[in-house]
Formats: C-alpha cells, structure tokens, sequence
C-alpha cells in the first residue's frame, strides 16, 4: 500500500509577533537558507534580524490572512483534497517550517493505511534550489531516518521543464493573455548569488561563463537560475508569447549582498518609463499563493508599479488547484506506482 506526501513551505501559526518570531527563527536558522557558520547565524538572525522584521512580517500577513489562516496552508490544505478525489492512495500535507510537520504526516498516514510500503513525496516546489527543495526533501529524509519507518520514501524531482508542469502553467496564465497587456513579468522568488556558485557541480560555469543558462553544462541539473530560464523560455514559447512582451525577475532579496538579478522591485518601478503601462505578474516559483504573491507582489508590488505611472496591474494566481495541476500531481504518482524512473529523485 501507498500514500501521498505534499511538502510546502509553511506559515506562521497565527499573525502574532510571537508565532512570527517562532517561525522566522526556524525558517532563517536553517543553514541552506542562510549558509553562514551556526555562531555568526545566530548572531544574525536571532539578535537582527529577527527582532526587527517579526513585527513588519506579522503585520504584512495580516493583510492577507484569512478566516481559515494562512492561504499557503488554506490552498495546500485545498490542493490535497483535490488529489485526493483523484486517487486512491490518502494524502497528506507536511511543512518545511511550521506546521504539521513531516513527522505527523508520516504518523498519520502509518496510522490510516495498514502495511504501508512506500510514500509518494511531493516537493511542492518546481524547481531546485538549495534553500526550498533542498531542505525540505533533506529535513524530511532526516525525519524519516530518524524515526525508523519501515515504508520506503520516495521524492519526486523538480518538475521545472516536464511537459504536463509546463501545460499546466501555461494553461492558469493563457485566459490572462486575452486582456490588453504591453508585457508580462515572470517574478521568481530570489537567492544569493552565492548559493548558485555554491550549487555548481562544475565550479566553473554559473554566473561565470556568458549566457551561462543557455550554455550546456552540468552545473544546470540542481542551478535554480537555469531552472527559472528553462521554465520560462518553455511557457513564453508554448503561449507563443513575443520576446518583446516578457521578461523575467527576481523577488525577495533579503541583506545587502548580491542577489539574482534583475532584482522584481527595480523592473516595476523602471518599466513604466519604458513605456510599459498595463503588466501582467506570474510568479512560478511558486505554486501555492502566499505571502509573497499575495502581499509581495499583489499589494505592494503593484503599488510600487502604479506610483511609478503604470495604468494596470495584474498578478495571475499561481496553479493552487487548477485541474491541470492536480491532473499534473496525479500523474507523477501514476508514474512512481508503474515503475517509471522519470519522475523519481535519484
């Protein structure tokens, strides 16, 4: 017997200051998110950062919380059922941070099925990177170890360039396409430059060689940056939408260092004067709306396009339970249960 594992990211449990410390504490102390030695780490985030972004960060999700809660949590909790009407296998939720947590998935599912051989894990996030599909498929591996399971763990890999993803994508943003737009931005969540360095198998392609994301390498199997070009190339070219009319940015810089470029804040507040006036944001780094499509780019984002004299502004909803997607989620699991080794993590 079978069962399914969705993994997100998380949410504070409330919009209070103290759960928001809680959670930014787990979240910023984790050593793939901020790669810096454990002392200096703590140093940083529990005595800066911390204290000075829990009350700017309870305050930005209360101007998106629900009367369900989190919306990362309402839509996961929505996507589940979903796959759910279209599976047999039971379905479970677990988060990277926060709750519940892979081990009370891994309970409640040992606890639903009688001789369960293998969960199905399913990194809700599409592409690889160090700080979102590294830690979370590390942190439930380490769970799963720790607590001996007998069942087999199987995660499947990023989806950044399968076709069914890349339908799937498409599908959500083409009724979009229909309004009257100049341009579409495609916002993805940032990381330090370093971590791409960090992340190349090669040590010497990545932000390194010229066009690197469109030069073949190795170095792309776990880049994030060539992750983002790939996925965008694949749905501005099965929208065929003209080289004109997208680009694609980076969102959520954190510290002074150097982050992706271009940097999502700077694109909105400069494309106005470049004559580009009526925008459409996709952000598909994620596929589960949260603070940072909702509040990030929903709110303030659109604000900062607006003051800077765009006319209007429209961010697309990520995939959430659009059926192609849940159709998508099913069809990885289809291909975990026949055996097939394209989707699994080796």
């Amino acid at each position: 017997m079978k069962a399914i594992l969705l993994m997100n990211l998380g949410s504070p449990d409330s919009t209070s200051v103290k759960d928001l410390r809680k959670y930014l504490s787990e979240f910023l102390m984790d050593e793939r998110v901020i790669d810096y030695p454990y002392l200096l780490r703590l140093l940083l985030v529990r005595g800066i950062i911390v204290p000075f972004r829990s009350p700017k960060s309870a305050k930005a999700y209360r101007s998106i919380w629900t009367d369900e809660g989190s919306p990362l949590m309402v839509l996961t909790r929505q996507l589940q059922q979903a796959l759910q009407q279209h599976v047999e296998e039971p379905v479970e939720i677990a988060m990277r941070y926060g709750n519940p947590t892979p081990k009370a998935a891994f309970d409640s599912l040992m606890s639903q099925v009688d001789g369960l051989d293998e969960v199905i894990a399913i990194p809700l996030y599409p592409h690889y990177a160090m700080s979102s599909y590294e830690t979370a498929v590390a942190y439930a591996q380490e769970v799963y170890d720790k607590n001996n399971y007998p069942f087999k763990l199987t995660f499947i890999k990023p989806y950044y360039k399968d076709e069914e993803y890349i339908n799937a994508l498409a599908n959500s943003i083409a009724p979009y396409l229909e309004q009257d737009y100049d341009k579409i931005l495609f916002s993805y969540h940032g990381v330090p430059e370093r971590h791409i360095r960090k992340g190349d198998v090669t040590g010497c392609h990545c932000l390194k060689v010229n066009n690197c994301c469109s030069v073949d390498s190795t170095a792309h199997k776990q880049c994030y940056r060539q992750h983002c070009h790939t996925t965008t190339m694949l749905v501005v070219e099965k929208l065929g939408i003209p080289a004109d009319k997208f680009e694609y940015s980076f969102q959520s810089r954190l510290g002074r260092e150097e982050w992706l470029k271009p940097y999502t804040a700077n694109r909105l507040e400069h494309l106005p004067k470049e004559g580009v006036k009526k925008l459409l944001v996709a952000c598909p780094a994620f596929v589960s709306d949260c603070l940072e499509t909702l509040e990030e780019i929903a709110e303030e984002g659109k604000e900062e396009f607006i003051h800077a004299g765009g006319e209007s502004f429209t961010m697309i909803p990520c995939l959430n339970t659009h059926p192609d997607w849940v159709s998508t989620l099913k069809g990885y699991v289809d291909d975990v249960k026949s055996g097939s080794a394209k989707m699994i993590l080796s």
